[in-house]
């Protein structure tokens, strides 16, 4: 009977398949994690290790498939059968995210501002489950404006002032003290002088240094309205959360990535936002292409399609692989194509061919569009191959019969 490898045998095995690269790092550590505390013959282990490589030389794709093609199909197909509606947080009013087809446009458009972005912000570690730390921390992500906090906003045409009732709940429930908004306007408005009331702490009266006109006072109390107090830029409201292990964590309306990074008690290693220019402005074209890919799958796995992963990764590379993050259309990835004819086929076809024969570009035919347009044969499957025939080829077969 043969005998058990021991663990160090399993793993030196597995680290020469490693060194020879004949399989990716992900399927080697997916196998170190499944060989775990596994007893094996030598036998076993040489059958199961064939047997991987087997299999992932199967899976490759063949030289010239229409890689591209089958990818549009796998991803629009499916597009067809998704949802049009927006969805709204389980238990949380007047917070509603984008799903659906509209979402996976917005992605594949690269929208600089998309419509519902969200943050999901995790805190330090250790802190999770202190519901007073979390409650602070929001405070301090959540924008607050001065109309957040004020009863009553009003304008006086006969003395020339402007009088902000501050609401003393939502000034103690947002940790704002009178000094901070006073402050805050000052720094905002330094052409007005503005001071508190002396009968009653909690009114704040602006007076403009020079005189304004009768139409100019409202539009300087609207602007006042808009000052921030505290937290940070386009995150206008933050819900407290529960995860499975009942730790706390955070969901914002609204983003600013590299805003919420600097904010103390959150933890940046776990922080997430659903806008992907932040991301990649923020942490680079690598983690755009990751958010891609993690964006359209979860669009499409909500609506309980099934798509493969492989042909996201496609799509997402295709968007990213410039360095910066280029939308599916005219102004992006089929806008910059090097041919003349696959721009043309593809939106404003006039423009295209008068832009080009003005620069007297030159198309070198290489895709497929621009060879179905002229009749030639495409560079895919067969037609990826070309057959040459030597010019001795009778001297070679008269040898033969020699």
């Amino acid at each position: 009977m043969s005998e058990h490898l021991e663990k160090a045998q399993i793993t030196k095995k597995i680290s020469d398949l490693q060194k020879k690269k004949i399989v990716p790092n992900t399927i080697i550590e997916e196998l170190k994690s499944e060989l775990k505390g596994r007893e094996l013959t030598a036998k076993q282990l040489d059958m199961i290790v064939k047997e991987v490589i087997n299999s992932y030389e199967f899976a490759q794709i063949d030289p010239g498939s229409a890689v591209g093609t089958v990818a549009a199909q796998s991803i629009g197909e499916p597009g067809t059968q998704m949802t049009l509606q927006t969805f709204h947080y389980s238990g949380v009013a007047e917070m509603s995210v984008l799903r659906g087809l509209p979402r996976l446009i917005e992605i594949l458009d690269a929208r600089k501002n998309p419509s519902t972005p969200t943050m999901r912000i995790h805190l330090e570690s250790g802190a999770e489950k202190d519901e007073e730390f979390t409650k602070n921390v929001s405070r301090r992500i959540e924008l607050t404006t001065v109309n957040r906090i004020a009863q009553s906003i009003t304008h006086s045409f006969s003395e020339g002032t402007i009088t902000i009732k501050l609401d003393e709940k939502l000034m103690s429930n947002k940790g704002i003290e009178t000094e901070t908004v006073i402050n805050k306007i000052q720094l905002k408005r330094k052409d007005c002088k503005v001071k508190v009331d002396s009968e009653d702490k909690f009114n704040v009266v602006i007076t403009p240094q020079k005189e304004l006109k009768f139409s100019e006072l409202p539009k300087l109390a609207e602007k006042i309205r808009e000052i921030p107090i505290k937290g940070i830029k386009n995150v206008n409201r933050i819900v407290i959360m529960k995860d499975k292990e009942e730790n706390y964590f955070l969901q914002s309306e609204g983003s600013n990535f590299s805003e919420l990074l600097r904010i103390p008690g959150v933890d940046p290693t776990r922080c997430y936002t659903t806008d992907i220019n932040q991301i990649a402005e923020t942490l680079g074209i690598e983690a755009a292409r990751n958010a891609l890919i993690r964006e359209s799958l979860f669009v499409m796995k909500e609506q309980g399609l099934d798509v493969d992963n492989r042909h996201v990764m496609l799509v997402s590379d295709l968007m990213t692989h410039t360095g910066d993050v280029l939308q599916i259309g005219r102004h992006g990835v089929s806008g910059k194509k090097n041919s003349v004819f696959a721009r043309a086929a593809f939106e404003v076809t006039v423009k295209h061919l008068l832009d080009a024969a003005v620069h007297g570009e030159f198309d070198p035919l290489k895709g497929i569009t621009e060879n179905v347009i002229v009749g030639q044969t495409i560079a895919l499957g067969t037609g990826i191959v070309d057959l040459t025939m030597s010019p001795n080829y009778r001297e070679y077969t008269d040898e033969s019969k020699k």
